[in-house]
Formats: structure tokens, sequence, C-alpha cells
């Protein structure tokens, strides 16, 4: 008879987190719909959106003048990525006085090992509860947590019981739980897969258990197909680990409809280029190299990196580098799906070397004029949002 002690892994993900913070600092808007993103009237996107304007359809990644279209009479906020920031440092604390093993995944996001945390604290909904009315006293948020034997089941879990929702899926209850889930829960099931799947009659993970693996191979090839014979099986990893030393940092944004204006891929660039910069900031690491990912309707997408003299924390830098690799991709007027920014080859931010030949190098006093002067307007953000103060790229 086996002693060994049961896995437990829990996915805790925060309830429309941007939106959820407007709403917690600013108690008019509770109730009402509230988009985080662009301005409606401009170019930009959704970055996420409270419930109440998730009925109206709206979603991440949406142009925002289609969100605006949809319900004109939300409120429209930009965001304050340092704030936010904050806010998710604080909860980390929180849930790591709560587990012993946190791996954080995102800014709003993370799986805790709490296998051990039985004969101390009680059963795995005992545990989850503590842990969300922990986030809830300290923060005053609401997030969702799902608890099962690995990871893929304590993911679904928790999308599943969304908003506030607290789901757990013993060993036992797993293929009934994963059944009745629609096959695009799982990973690798996107827009190319999912049509492919749906020829097949595959609507729900139970349909999928219906194909054995020499067909799923003829259809998807034998890495993809593996993957989700297993997910549908319920076998996934269940290993948790504290953040490993982080290689890259990264954004993207998927458009709900292709974009062709450059105004408007150049506006997400630098939105994705401030979130990175305050990121990296708050991680006291800037990176050397630039990535730009880009991706065309058909699933066609292109990678491009460009080098950098010196490591960088500073937004501007960010997106100039990216828009020059977007202009030498020659992409101009073909429409985009998805457009991220990354950085990597991360490092302590160092002193600016000057070329000592260009008359118009940026002297150290420059460099470290302009780093308080970038923190400032952080600053400033966070306080009084995003709106407040907008810097020129």
């Amino acid at each position: 008879m086996s002693t060994a002690t049961p896995r437990w892994v829990m996915h805790l993900d925060m309830d429309a987190f941007y939106a959820a913070v407007e709403q917690r600092d600013a108690p008019t808007l509770r109730g009402r719909p509230v988009v985080v993103g662009a301005q409606p009237g401009g170019r930009g996107v959704v970055a996420t959106c409270s419930y109440e304007a998730r009925r109206f359809g709206i979603h991440s990644a949406m142009p925002i003048n289609e969100a605006h279209r949809r319900c004109p009479d939300a409120v429209y906020l930009r965001p304050r990525m340092a704030h936010y920031l904050e806010v998710a440092r604080q909860i980390r604390t929180v849930m790591a006085a709560c587990a012993p093993v946190v791996e954080p995944i995102s800014i709003d996001e993370a799986f805790l090992d709490v296998s051990g945390l039985g004969h101390l604290v009680g059963p795995p909904e005992t545990i989850g509860r503590r842990i969300k009315e922990a986030i809830r006293a300290a923060v005053g948020l609401t997030a969702s947590a799902g608890i099962g034997p690995n990871r893929l089941v304590a993911k679904i879990a928790s999308d599943f019981g969304k908003p506030d929702g607290l789901i757990v899926v013993t060993p036992e209850q797993v293929l009934d739980f994963l059944g009745g889930q629609p096959v695009g829960v799982l990973r690798g099931v996107g827009r190319r897969t999912l049509p492919l799947l749906t020829r097949l009659g595959v609507h729900t993970v139970a349909d999928l258990r219906g194909l054995s693996l020499t067909r799923l191979q003829a259809q998807l090839g034998p890495r993809a197909a593996a993957s989700l014979y297993q997910q549908a099986r319920g076998i996934a990893s269940d290993r948790v680990g504290e953040c490993a030393a982080r290689k890259s940092l990264s954004k993207e944004t998927t458009f709900g409809v292709d974009i062709a204006d450059p105004q408007i891929l150049r506006d997400t660039l630098r939105d994705l280029a401030a979130e990175i910069a305050a990121a990296a900031r708050q991680e006291g690491i800037a990176g050397r190299t630039v990535t730009l990912k880009i991706r065309f309707c058909g699933f066609e997408t292109h990678t491009r990196q460009r080098r950098l003299p010196q490591r960088s924390d500073d937004a501007r830098t960010l997106v100039a580098a990216a828009w020059s690799l977007f202009e030498a991709g020659r992409w101009q007027g073909k429409p985009v799906r998805l457009i991220g920014l990354g950085i990597a080859d991360l490092g302590s931010p160092g002193p600016v070397q000057p070329d000592l030949f260009d008359s118009a190098a940026e002297r150290p006093a420059d460099s470290e004029r302009e780093r308080r002067l970038t923190v400032a307007v952080e600053r400033i953000h966070a306080r009084f949002g995003a709106g407040a103060l907008r810097r020129g790229m």
C-alpha cells in the first residue's frame, strides 16, 4: 500500500486583473463595464476588461473602437502598469507565505505546489479557500483557483470556475471532468488545429479520446498527436518550481481583426514596450537583444532580432529597435494578426558607453537623468493613470 503524499497542484489566476484593480481603487466603477487599454477615437486595442464589459462581447486584443461601438457607456482607462506590478508583488508575497513552492507564470497567475499542506491546513478545498481569502484580505481582489493532480487539470479547473471560483478535481474525477470540456481548452489546439479536429467530429475532450493515436498522428503529426493524446487522458506534468533565472521577457497582442494600419501597429508596440520596460525595472534587469514577433493570416509567423549596443530597460529604445525591424521586413500594408516584442540576453542595467567619436553621444550624466525621468513618469502613471502624462517615443 502506497504511503506517498498525493500530488496537488494549484493554478491561481486573478480575475480581470487590471480592470479589477481599477474598480477596487475607484468604488464608483464597481458594477460598471470597465475597459483598460487604448482610448476610443484613437488607435490601439483592449488590454483587459471587467466581467460587466465582457457581457457586451468585449475581449482582450479587440480594437478599441470596436469595443466602444459595442459598449459606448463603458469606462475606458489607460493601463497603469507600474501600479499593477506593485499589486502583483503584494499578491506574490501572500502566495509565498501560503505555499512552499510558487511558480509565477505571468503578472496575474501562478502555479503553487500545495501537496504537503494537507497535514497543516486541511483538504485541498480548505487550502484553496485559505489562499483566496488571504489574497482578498491583502489586496481586496478576487482570484480563481483550480486544484488537481497536475498542471493541466489545475489550469483548466481555474478557468472553468471563473470568476472567484474554486474547483478541486481529484485523480478519480479527472477523466469525467476533462471529458465534457470543449477540445479547445487543451494546449496546442488553436486556429489551425481546431478546424482539423472539428472535421474529424471532435468537439469535446471525450470525443478526442475516441480517436486512436495512429489517426491523430496521420492528421497532426507525431509530436502534436502525442501531446493531445496524453492531455485527453489527463496525463501532464505535476512539477512546480521556483521561477528559474529569467532568460527573456516578452509581451504580445493578438488582434480581434487583422490590422494593416501602421499607426495602430506602432502604438501597440509602444504599449508592449512600456509594459516590458516597467517589468524589467521591477526585476532590476535589462535586455540587449530585442525581438519582434509578427504573425499574419494563415499562421505565417516571423521573428526578427536586433542586438543593442548595451543592455536597455528604456521603452523608447525598445520600440525604436522593434519598429526598425518591422520596416526592414517590408511588411507595410500586410494585415497583421499578432504582434509581439521581447528582450533577451538579460542582465543588470549597465552604464551607457558613449561612442568616443560621436559628438552627439549621450553622456553618462544624460543617461542617469533619463533614468530618473523614466522612474518619475512611471510613479505618476501608478498614481494618476497613464493618461496623466505621456512621453513621445
